[in-house]
């Protein structure tokens, strides 16, 4: 099989992760996208070492133990990443990453910077 088959499905893979990445708002979509970026970085990582080994046979194969590698990483990062996205929906009720962008800067709805503290303490008064 030819390099450049293995080569285009990787930068297909990418170009999808890369598009879910910054097109989408659920941050459990986001995490799917950059796990989709790394399995297609495994693939071409594979891929070149195993067209390297046919050049020369004594080699150590470092594509696939780099391969195992980003595997674990992103294992955990999957695990510490949903955990984290848990955590952030049970606080704030949403995981909608424009609206928690938004609760981090202060502009909440009900923040003293829009005037809803000032209309509430008329009405009270």
């Amino acid at each position: 099989m030819h390099l450049a088959y293995p080569a285009v499905l990787s930068a297909l893979l990418f170009c999808t992760g890369l598009y879910g990445v910054l097109a989408r708002r659920n941050a459990i979509l986001v995490l799917m996208s950059v796990e989709l970026m790394l399995n297609a970085v495994n693939l071409n990582l594979v891929a070149f070492d195993v067209w390297l080994s046919k050049a020369a046979r004594d080699t150590l194969h470092s594509g696939q133990a780099l391969t195992l590698f980003t595997i674990a990483v992103a294992a955990a990062e999957i695990g510490i990443g949903l955990a984290i996205v848990l955590a952030v929906y049970r606080n704030r009720g949403t995981s909608d990453i424009d609206r928690l962008r938004d609760t981090a800067e202060g502009h909440e709805h009900g923040s003293p910077t829009d005037g809803t503290a000032d209309e509430k303490a008329e009405a009270t008064a």
